[in-house]
């Protein structure tokens, strides 16, 4: 497995859209459907006795597409390929849908907490 959340995220959503999967934000004009990823926070892990090399991530995905349908489709593909073996990620809450009226971009967004050996 990845050696970090980021590398988890790209890994298993790359090929939904043709490896435009990017950090934070994506470049501009960048052709839809994208992704963009970051990391939010994380759960630290408490030990009683020996310590154990997993760290935790709660990851934030976005899905950017020209309509809602395309934007709910995409977060449903993107659910599937990180709660799926070997990943085994958590999502936390739903999925929400957002607008951006600016750029008129739809788009969905949701959390998933994300264990790994670094």
């Amino acid at each position: 497995m990845a050696n970090s959340a980021e590398a988890i995220v790209y890994g298993a959503t790359k090929a939904l859209v043709d490896g435009r999967c990017y950090p934070d934000v994506a470049p501009q004009n960048t052709p839809r459907p994208y992704v963009t990823y970051q990391d939010v926070g994380g759960q630290s892990p408490n030990y009683l006795s020996n310590t154990v090399e997993l760290e935790n991530a709660r990851m934030q995905v976005n899905v950017w597409a020209d309509s809602r349908a395309a934007a709910r489709a995409l977060m449903r593909s993107v659910i599937k390929a990180l709660t799926a073996d070997p990943i085994g990620a958590a999502t936390i809450g739903g999925p929400v849908s957002v607008y951006e009226s600016d750029t008129k971009l739809y788009g969905s967004r949701e959390d998933f907490s994300i264990w790994f050996t670094p």
